[in-house]
């Protein structure tokens, strides 16, 4: 297992980079996303919606590529999810989503076309074509306490964290004796590489194998909780700005600290934005589902997306259409999560799993973007 927590992380890595830092930070959405508003202004075709950073024109479903050729069954898990936390107007059609759950592709098909409508998403100035990239859940070894190979911590909240903002910085953690002082107790693991604590923190969730102080493990989620507030800087772009490399990949940063590990922390340092952790279980059940995301729910692989909430609300069906060298994507996602840099009208980041393959696919994927939201008659 420790062998593959090293390849698995070192994919977690790759991923980062790839989205150039747009990978999500978890958090409970703090008020729910207003609905569109319907305007018939000259501004905007007749029917259109509006939201704060979008504009949904409505079209007929003929014009959503590939559609009818989804397996519906799939996305309805992942509604069902949203379904735990609906807002306005979805509460009154989600008893309708649950019974046809044991519906068959054509009855849920029939459905949709029948009480929903399609809307192309498009920015203020009509562009709608846009930017997707993706983001996993790791999985990582670590440790209760502090031990022999396992000495970087991961902590909880610290007090006093809502009422500073922004609090310390990732160099400020580990210089300051303030900020130490602070953080004496709250360590809830221990990693063994800080890179891939920083990995585990820029993706906000991730599987972990937790040695307890007695010998034994058990497997637990170690989930956001919040963040210092500072800015993220991606470090590869760090890098890339001084000249330092011209493979900005994981691999890449890899191979340039394996030949400067003396500048490690240096590159550590670049990126301020630290995120702190809450300890989940992970039974059976739940491992088949991905983290919370910010709509409040547990993420489905392969069906979720995080969203700019100003353009999409959580928990809004979206058609999703990405063609690209790495994936082909034509399929019905729902929007339930968000990131610091995931903004704009046609932007989505979009959740892989967990594991290598996912790991692999959220590493490379960057590709060209167009969103159909899906929205009650």
């Amino acid at each position: 297992m420790g062998r593959y927590g090293m390849v698995v992380a070192m994919l977690a890595i790759v991923g980062t980079l790839a989205g150039c830092g747009t990978v999500p930070v978890y958090a409970p959405a703090e008020s729910p996303a207003s609905a569109p508003v319907r305007t018939t202004t000259a501004a905007a075709p007749e029917g259109a919606l509006t939201q704060t950073r979008s504009t949904w024109v409505p079209v007929p479903w003929s014009e959503l590529p590939g559609w009818g050729g989804d397996n519906l069954f799939e996305a309805w898990n992942a509604w069902l999810k949203s379904c735990e936390k609906p807002l306005p107007p979805w509460s009154a059609l989600c008893p309708e989503v649950r019974r046809l759950s044991i519906g068959n592709a054509q009855e849920q098909l029939a459905w949709i076309e029948s009480r929903l409508q399609a809307y192309r998403i498009a920015s203020a100035s009509g562009e709608s074509t846009g930017l997707l990239t993706s983001y996993f859940e790791p999985i990582i070894e670590a440790s209760r306490v502090p031990a022999p190979g396992f000495m970087v911590p991961l902590y909880g909240p610290p007090p006093g964290l809502a009422q500073r903002k922004p609090w310390f910085s990732r160099q400020e953690m580990d210089t300051l004796p303030e900020a130490q002082a602070v953080l004496k107790g709250r360590a809830i693991a221990y990693m063994a590489d800080p890179v891939d604590a920083l990995i585990l923190q820029i993706q906000g969730s991730g599987r972990v194998r937790m040695a307890q102080a007695d010998g034994s493990q058990r497997w637990v989620r170690l989930a956001y909780a919040g963040t210092n507030e500072q800015p993220y800087r991606s470090v590869g772009r760090w890098l890339l700005d001084q000249g330092l490399v011209k493979d900005a990949s994981w691999p890449g940063i890899k191979a340039w600290l394996a030949q400067n590990p003396g500048r490690q922390q240096e590159l550590l340092w670049s990126n301020p934005r630290v995120v702190f952790f809450k300890e989940e279980s992970l039974n059976e059940l739940e491992s088949v589902f991905g983290p919370r995301g910010a709509q409040g729910v547990a993420l489905t692989p392969g069906r979720s997306i995080a969203v700019d909430p100003g353009s999409v609300p959580y928990g809004t069906p979206v058609w999703l259409v990405s063609p690209g060298p790495q994936t082909s994507l034509q399929k019905l996602v729902l929007a339930q999560d968000t990131g610091s840099a995931i903004t704009g009208a046609v932007r989505a980041d979009y959740f892989a799993g967990w594991g290598s393959e996912a790991g692999d696919l959220a590493g490379r994927l960057r590709q060209p973007l167009q969103m159909w939201a899906i929205w009650p008659k």
